[in-house]
């Protein structure tokens, strides 16, 4: 039987006399497929004549987990099913502690296994073959990032014997060891999908091979090669008591060379970097017209007579370093910013490393010498890589131009409200409100783009003001705020330097921005402004009227055409004057406002969502249901996971669209009944936030830059704007409603945190929801064409009539 105590069984008799029959339990462990069998029996219950039905009443012991993962004897499955007494029933369900560590995931793990849905795009035969060698290559980015990121961190952690766990119970040291598992296992993986296209490309006449394997006259035709570009550029450095173990670059290809002089006895190592860069040579070099292909450090190792004339070479193996990226110094003690920022820079060059990569089959002495050197944990932090080491390097051939095995090129659209109206664009928006725009369905260049060359050149504008958190080299976004500071206009831009491993380029474009006479300054001490901004200052007749575009991503014009994001551009009067309140704030010392219609992160935003949510189970009833729905690439931070979990426990639905890290877990029996994640993996990287509350019917539509993690609430700069016109709102409707119902990218979260892909019918017809995006954005823009052709029409025939009936009046005259 389940066991109940004395004190319970009274408290559960106490509650039975008004409620009727019901179920109530008190299980140290329960099972999915027991709580079905009491649903079943609850069922049966409520079909009885001789009392109204109760609930179901389980109060949880123990870690949720164990109720998730555990089962219970047969005997009492047996009871439960077949017991002829109506058990006893809780009107008040007990609460489940919201503390307990089993609720929540862990947050590096739930981004490794987005890393692993990634990875499972490589694997897919219905993706064309280019593209899933692309995603093998992103996998390994990914990878890298991570290590320089959250391994570098958690290390740090434990070098400062720091024990505290983390709200899923994990201390900086268990979450280590469980990342290094998961993350051997996915590069297990990674070897066999790199072995299965291997063979596929083979197929498809893409080679690549081993130098030994070619012809001697391609043989000497790459060492040709190798003697003119490659020779001049390699310095190899003994390793020996009078030369000391050399500097290793993060991230940078390096060959272990172990050599003899001729009769000699005694092993001499020695170290030559890969110089894999645009400036001397890629990593898969083409062996002559066709798409055969050997990687440089290949070349290397086949030529390396040339560098040891004379000596005996006895072994030669590929190795790679990653260092923390997690160098960060004092900023409140800091001079200059920009200086700090340079410093960090040069910091980060001697970082302390994080992993070792060595090629298998290094002697085990080697490999040992090299960790010891490094300062490393020979098994823990020595990964051996059984195929192609740096697979990143794979993008060199996934760009191949052969359409066949490539997605269909996708071109984006223009704006259906600008693409046919060629006036000046903040008449458009003046005149027709506000517009939406979604990247990369839709071209950043003739929006964002457009927005910005205007305002460089309409004598009406006064002033630019903008936040900078990435940009690109190629597109035009610098180009036109040089233009404008030429134009007399006042431009001020806030130039994010601790954008991570954007930095030197950031300080390059401040710089270069300085320079055109432009206000540049760094945000706020302590803080990193992620925020998507521009607000021009225009006259329009006798005042002046803000224009704003406010975004989800970053004004890159390469990112845009590969991440899925959303913008507004507006000329609000409420919004234009938060903004003005938001960037006095950034450039100079005016308190954190409040705001009147944006939410504002480190000081509104938070707390505002936490007031939604709490305001959206208030007014959730039976009749009328609680809505929220997030669309976002994080989901970390406790407060806000606290509050979803209080949302659902009150039977609110909380359906969320969750890229990568997610520590809510769904389906919890008697917790999170109501809530769903999905995470959307496809062509393009998702990248946009949507926030959406229900509100009774008073609908909130929110989009912005911040993810709900703890540093973008606390210690970032991030601006959430209101959707409000209802045109707008239904393109937000239509893009949630398509991603949660997708069949073919979608991946559901299941109550233990693992993810199940959807798989659709055989006859299913339906397209990807990014396919269908890209569709729908062809199709309004084509109709909006067709209502512009068709104006122009009835202007035409009006016109006509008007004349012919002019002519008539006239006598034909």
């Amino acid at each position: 039987m389940f066991q109940m105590s004395d004190e319970q069984r009274r408290v559960a008799l106490f509650q039975a006399q008004p409620g009727g029959l019901g179920l109530f339990l008190h299980p140290a462990a329960l099972s999915f497929a027991h709580v079905a069998e009491l649903h079943r029996a609850h069922s049966a219950l409520l079909g009885t004549k001789t009392a109204p039905a109760g609930r179901i009443g389980l109060v949880l012991t123990g870690p949720s987990q164990q109720i998730l993962n555990n089962t219970m004897p047969q005997s009492n499955t047996q009871t439960a099913k077949s017991s002829a007494t109506p058990a006893i029933i809780d009107e008040q369900q007990p609460e489940m502690d919201l503390n307990d560590t089993s609720l929540y995931l862990n947050r590096e793990l739930t981004w490794l296994a987005f890393n692993s849905r990634v990875l499972n795009e490589a694997d897919q035969a219905r993706n064309p073959l280019l593209e899933r060698v692309k995603f093998l290559a992103i996998v390994n980015n990914n990878l890298d990032e991570f290590f320089m990121k959250r391994i570098g961190g958690l290390k740090q952690l434990v070098a400062a014997g720091l024990t505290m766990p983390a709200i899923d119970g994990r201390s900086p040291t268990q979450q280590l060891i469980e990342c290094h598992q998961v993350i051997r296992e996915m590069q297990r993986e990674q070897q066999r999908i790199y072995y299965d296209l291997v063979d596929l490309l083979q197929a498809s006449e893409i080679e690549i091979t081993e130098y030994q394997n070619l012809s001697e006259a391609n043989q000497l035709q790459l060492r040709d090669h190798f003697r003119q570009n490659i020779f001049p550029m390699l310095t190899p450095l003994a390793m020996d008591p009078s030369h000391p173990f050399p500097f290793i670059s993060n991230l940078t290809l390096n060959l272990l060379v172990t050599l003899r002089f001729p009769g000699g006895h005694d092993v001499h190592m020695a170290r030559v970097k890969v110089p894999v860069s645009k400036d001397v040579s890629p990593r898969m070099i083409r062996v002559g017209e066709n798409n055969t292909f050997i990687t440089l450090d290949d070349l290397i190792t086949n030529n390396l007579d040339m560098l040891f004339p004379g000596m005996d070479i006895e072994s030669c193996n590929l190795f790679r370093v990653t260092r923390n990226a997690n160098v960060e110094l004092d900023q409140e003690s800091a001079n200059d910013l920009l200086e700090m920022i340079e410093i960090e820079l040069r910091e980060r060059h001697f970082a302390p490393i994080v992993r070792l990569e060595v090629a298998k089959g290094m002697n085990p002495t080697h490999r040992g010498m090299l960790a010891a050197e490094l300062g490393l944990n020979e098994s823990q932090d020595v990964f051996e890589v059984d195929c192609m080491m740096a697979m990143k390097d794979l993008f060199e051939l996934a760009m191949l131009n052969i359409p066949e095995l490539r997605d269909i090129p996708h071109h984006a659209v223009d704006h259906p409200q600008l693409a046919h109206d060629r006036r000046n664009i903040f008449h458009i928006i003046r005149d027709h409100g506000s517009l939406l725009l979604q990247h990369p369905y839709e071209s950043f260049n003739t929006t964002v783009e457009r927005f910005l060359r205007t305002a460089s050149e309409d004598p009406k504008v006064l002033a630019i003001k903008m936040t900078l958190y990435r940009t690109s080299a190629d597109g035009n976004v610098l180009n036109s705020l040089i233009k404008a500071a030429r134009n007399g206009k006042q431009v001020a831009v806030l130039v994010e330097l601790k954008a991570r491993f954007d930095e030197a380029a950031n300080i390059r474009w401040a710089r270069r921005l300085e320079q055109a006479g432009i206000h540049v300054t760094y945000g706020v001490i302590g803080l990193k402004t992620h925020s998507k901004l521009i607000m021009v200052i225009r006259k329009d007749y006798s005042q002046l009227r803000r224009y704003y575009h406010i975004g989800t991503g970053n004004y890159h014009a390469g990112t845009a055409r590969l991440y899925t994001d959303l913008g507004v551009l507006g000329c609000d009067e409420d919004i234009g004057q938060d903004l003005t309140e938001l960037f006095n704030y950034l450039t100079g010392y005016s308190p954190p406002p409040s705001y009147r219609k944006i939410l504002a992160a480190p000081y509104t935003l938070k707390q505002s969502l936490l007031s939604k949510i709490e305001r959206e189970i208030k007014i959730h009833s039976a009749e009328n249901p609680g809505l929220i729905q997030m669309k976002m690439n994080a989901l970390e931070d406790q407060d806000i996971v606290k509050a979803l979990y209080k949302a659902t426990r009150a039977g609110v639905k909380v359906q969320l669209i969750v890229r990568d890290t997610c520590r809510f877990r769904p389906g919890i029996p008697g917790l999170s009944e109501s809530g769903s994640v999905v995470s959307i993996v496809g062509r393009f990287l998702e990248h946009a936030r949507i926030t959406y509350f229900q509100n009774g019917g008073d609908e909130e539509y929110f989009i912005g830059s911040a993810d709900l993690m703890q540093r973008n609430l606390m210690k970032r700069v991030e601006v959430l704007v209101p959707v409000e016109p209802p045109a707008l709102r239904q393109e937000l409707r239509l893009m949630l409603d398509v991603q949660l119902v997708d069949k073919h990218a979608a991946w559901d979260m299941q109550a233990d945190g693992t993810y199940v892909r959807r798989i659709p019918s055989e006859d299913d017809k339906s397209l990807n929801c990014q396919e269908t995006l890209i569709g729908v954005a062809e199709r309004r823009l084509e109709a909006a064409k067709k209502h512009k052709e068709k104006r122009m029409r009835e202007k035409l025939m009006y016109h006509f009539k008007y004349r012919l009936k002019s002519h008539d009046t006239n006598g034909g005259s």
